[in-house]
C-alpha cells in the first residue's frame, strides 16, 4: 500500500475513533422540579440535560404538583453542519456539540374550592350524551 494512502487511512481512523458530536437537550420549566417524559419515557426533573441521537419532533409531558399537566410537542432542529455532507466532517472534529434548549411554563391548577361543580356535572352530561350518540 502506498505510504500516502496508509497515512490517510490511519488519520481517518484516528479522527473517527476519537470524535463525535455530543447532542444534548436542556430542559427547564416554571416551576422547576417538574417531572419530564420525552416520547413516553421518564427522563427526570427540571432543570435537566438529556443526551439525544436524532433530530425531529419529540412528545413532551411535564407534571408538577399543584399545576396542570402539560402535553406538548417540541422540535429539535439540526444545525447546518449536521446535514448530509458537512456532517461527515463535523463528526470528526473533537468537541463538537449540538445543544437544544427548551423551556416550558406550567399553569397552576385551580384550587378545589374554585371548581364549579355544576359546570363540571353539565360537561360530564354533555360528554356522556355525545359518546352515546356517536358525535
Amino acid at each position: 500500500m502506498p505510504r500516502p494512502t496508509l497515512l490517510l487511512l490511519l488519520l481517518t481512523l484516528a479522527l473517527t475513533g476519537t470524535a463525535c458530536v455530543q447532542r444534548t437537550i436542556h430542559l427547564t420549566s416554571e416551576p422547576s422540579g417538574a417531572l419530564v417524559h420525552l416520547n413516553d419515557e421518564e427522563v427526570g426533573r427540571t432543570p435537566l440535560s438529556v443526551p439525544f441521537t436524532f433530530y425531529g419532533k419529540y412528545d413532551v409531558r411535564l407534571e408538577a404538583e399543584a399545576h396542570e399537566p402539560l402535553w406538548t410537542a417540541a422540535r429539535a432542529r439540526a444545525p447546518w453542519w449536521e446535514y448530509p455532507g458537512p456532517d461527515l466532517i463535523a463528526e470528526m472534529i473533537p468537541g463538537m456539540r449540538s445543544d437544544i434548549h427548551w423551556h416550558f411554563s406550567l399553569i397552576p391548577a385551580p384550587a378545589a374550592e374554585d371548581v364549579d361543580e355544576d359546570a363540571l356535572r353539565d360537561r360530564a352530561r354533555e360528554l356522556r350524551s355525545s359518546s352515546r350518540s356517536g358525535d
